[in-house]
């Protein structure tokens, strides 16, 4: 008996004139049932924690932060680059991470402001960018020459990876943001580059990626640019590679806007640090790799807190490795030169993600894998399209089964207490794989992805039984609602707030949760979302003097000496340090300092409220200047006035008119602001320097003789107008390539893969 191989047509005309109106009506409505089905998926995770996606750092760090963007922005303020009230997290050009030039990121701001509810404001932004992954993820498969159902089938696995989904998706919502860009700046600019489409659409995607600010999609960026221009030199098509070219010029002419101030500004914070360091932190290895089809392989690796992974963060999607025998690689062999984009940068991000713990900018190699598996997926789909094979039914059998057991074994011997779940895992793919092989193998390519986006979701479905939270990160469980914050702590709170407390020591004495330690105290940003303005705020940067004087951690917990240094005479005039700083409430822990407990409080403040777990001081006697952020001025010197520029709306601007009434020594003025690198003075229009305290506050003295006058103290990001020039050359040049790139030939809508088979 002889066996043949199934191969289906590509469902493409060979010509190169536009498809028919009913193929490109197929095209929108598949493409809208990826998004569709992605989205609903995407609820999964809600039914067994509801609060999944307002989990560890997106609890603590972004949607407390969304939330307080979308009030400034609709109070006018636009690009919010420095919030002095935020303090540690103030910085927010230098932070990157928040993608405030980015429009797509402006707009969800602001609807995260609107919502009352800051869960359910991170469900529809984690949705919004799985179903763009997903989007993304099929429009470049098709580029590429996929079939609709099999680039519907990698769509639909891609958003749901094990890292996607539990980190990005769950926690480090930037990640997701940024990645879920990569695959439309891909597939724009390879289409861009053979003349199917305008290079301001590619421009506009690498914009979007670049100014959604993570290191790692500006990186995602230029790997696939490298890639591309690799495609197209190797096929010699010249007018493609200098399109390719000159939108990466383009593209990289915004990195200096967006990252100049962080690397400007790494002089002051823990980001000084450029070593490269490989202490196995969140670095996957080979056996992860060859695991990555097992649900519930969860990667034996340095993490938080210990080693051993708790989610399955190193997974794919179930279907890739049992099918490897039945695809036909010959489909690689054909058009190699076509997929020498995906695979170059396959190839780049896997060694990425087998490097060093720490590179640069770059840390934490597990983050890697997500753009490997993009890669990956283009590769898959366009195999894939060709059906699966249908000769050699046996040995291909015998080979999915023994890869469907070597990943249940790597399973069970990265955490063999779970063997239970490893071997309900183990089956469900071999039932899965034994479905698509003996029901599928014949059939269309609508029913096989049918059936791998069933597997999709009931693996998916699995996973989030055996593991319906990342117990590997925070566990915070903060209080969601935006009024019920606002009830507990605005006016319980005024003014600005030092808070001198602990995150660890919430949570073994009064546990994290709203009926617990949130009752009290706030960490991170959440402070922001409850209308309280707080000096303990949520960074990735730090502030080295701050945070030495207050033993802070990115997350605003200090240490019981923090309560002494707040009091503590300083040099400037012997006041104490909470007067320098501005601060009119005091919030301490009672179980952390023990002796705010029954301590008297200094003069000028009173008790405003004490029991067993916390002791709130408040300021009797008003600041001096409460419409600028001024707090001390030598003796001798008579502030007659002192204001920032609509505080309200965080404009950086100070202004202070001053007369000098006693000798002619030095005179000093100290802010209540952190003196990030960017903050310049003048004194009666002449340039003077801008200095720090011990605890980095800004301070600035004026010259010698001046006996009356007015100071300005103004702060611009590091680099900002470096960047802005460079970022309108970029927008200048896409207007030019926009114009100038003729669409040559009868390049059709439809990639060249569809057409080439060489």
């Amino acid at each position: 008996m002889t066996t043949t191989t199934t191969t289906a047509a590509p469902d493409v005309r060979p010509d190169a004139t536009p498809p028919p109106r009913h193929q490109r009506a197929t095209g929108f409505w598949v493409a809208t049932g990826v998004c569709v089905v992605v989205a609903a998926l995407a609820q999964l995770p809600l039914i067994r924690n509801r609060i999944f996606y307002f989990w560890d750092d997106s609890a603590a760090q972004f949607l407390p932060m969304w939330h307080r963007l979308g009030e400034r922005i609709a109070q006018g303020q636009w690009p919010p680059l420095l919030d002095v009230d935020l303090w540690l997290g103030g910085n927010l050009a230098a932070e990157a991470l928040f993608g405030i030039y980015n429009p797509v990121n402006v707009a969800n701001f602001l609807v995260v402001a609107a919502l009352p509810d800051l869960a359910v404001a991170a469900v529809l932004v984690k949705t919004e960018f799985l179903v763009l992954l997903a989007l993304g993820t099929y429009l470049l498969c098709r580029e590429y020459g996929a079939a609709r159902p099999a680039a519907a089938t990698l769509a639909v696995a891609l958003p749901f990876a094990g890292y996607v989904l539990y980190f990005d998706a769950g926690s480090w919502a930037s990640g997701l943001i940024a990645f879920a860009w990569v695959p439309h700046v891909w597939w724009t600019t390879r289409r861009a580059a053979r003349g199917g489409l305008n290079p301001l659409w590619a421009f506009g995607a690498a914009a979007l990626a670049v100014t959604a600010g993570n290191p790692y999609g500006m990186l995602g960026v230029a790997v696939v640019y490298l890639g591309l221009l690799v495609e197209f030199a190797v096929r010699r098509r010249r007018r493609g590679t200098a399109v390719i070219v000159g939108l990466g010029a383009c593209a990289a002419l915004l990195v200096p806007l967006v990252f100049l101030p962080l690397l400007g500004s790494s002089s002051v914070t823990w980001r000084s640090d450029t070593a490269v360091v490989n202490d196995g932190f969140l670095v996957p290895g080979l056996t992860d790799l060859l695991a990555s089809s097992a649900p519930t392989h969860l990667p034996h690796v340095v993490v938080f807190g210990g080693t051993g992974l708790a989610v399955p963060a190193a997974y794919f999607a179930w279907f890739v490795l049992p099918l490897l025998p039945w695809l036909d690689w010959r489909v690689v062999r054909q058009r190699w030169r076509l997929l020498l984009a995906p695979l170059a940068v396959a190839a780049t991000f896997a060694v990425a993600a087998l490097g060093p713990s720490k590179l640069w900018l770059f840390r934490w190699p597990i983050r890697h894998l997500e753009y490997c598996f993009l890669a990956c997926a283009v590769v898959l789909a366009v195999v894939l399209s060709s059906g699966l094979r249908a000769d050699r039914v046996r040995s291909r059998t015998v080979a999915t089964a023994v890869i469907v057991a070597i990943g249940t074994y790597l399973a069970w011997s990265a955490t063999p207490d779970n063997w239970a779940w490893h071997l309900g895992g183990g089956l469900l793919v071999a039932v899965l794989a034994a479905v698509v092989i003996g029901w599928c193998r014949d059939a269309g390519r609508t029913r096989l992805a049918v059936v791998l986006c069933a597997g999709t979701a009931a693996v998916l479905g699995y996973q989030l039984a055996m593991a319906p939270k990342n117990t590997n990160v925070s566990q915070l469980y903060y209080p969601h609602s935006v009024a019920e914050l606002r009830d507990r702590f605005a006016d319980r709170y005024p003014g600005e707030v030092m808070q001198i407390a602990d995150l660890t020591t919430a949570d073994n004495t009064l546990g994290l949760h709203p009926d617990g330690a949130w009752r009290y105290f706030l960490f991170g940003n959440v402070y922001s979302a409850a209308g309280v303005e707080s000096l303990v705020s949520y960074t990735g940067l730090g502030f080295l003097d701050f945070i030495d004087t207050f033993c802070l951690d990115n997350s605003g917990s200090t240490c019981p000496e923090a309560w002494d240094a707040l009091w503590r005479p300083t040099g400037y005039g012997g006041a104490p340090l909470a007067d320098l700083l501005g601060v009119t409430t005091v919030v301490v822990q009672n179980a952390l300092v023990p002796e705010a407990r029954t301590a008297e409080p200094q003069a000028g403040w009173r008790v405003r409220e004490r029991d067993d777990v916390v002791t709130v001081l408040q300021r009797e006697t008003p600041l001096p200047w409460p419409d600028s952020t001024l707090t001390w001025a030598s003796p001798g010197l008579d502030v007659t006035s002192a204001a920032t520029a609509h505080r309200a709306t965080g404009a950086t601007g100070e202004t202070v008119t001053f007369t000098a009434t006693g000798s002619d020594g030095e005179h000093r003025l100290v802010f209540a602001r952190l003196a990030w690198p960017g903050y310049s003075a003048t004194v009666n229009g002449v340039e003077v320097p801008v200095e720090a305290t011990p605890a980095g506050l800004v301070t600035v003295e004026l010259p010698g003789g001046t006996r009356e006058g007015e100071l300005a103290l103004n702060w611009s990001p590091p680099g900002q107008t470096a960047g802005v020039l460079a970022a309108g050359v970029g927008v200048l040049g896409a207007l030019a390539l926009g114009v100038a790139v003729p669409r040559w030939g009868q390049t059709s809508r439809r990639s060249e893969a569809q057409r080439e088979s060489s």
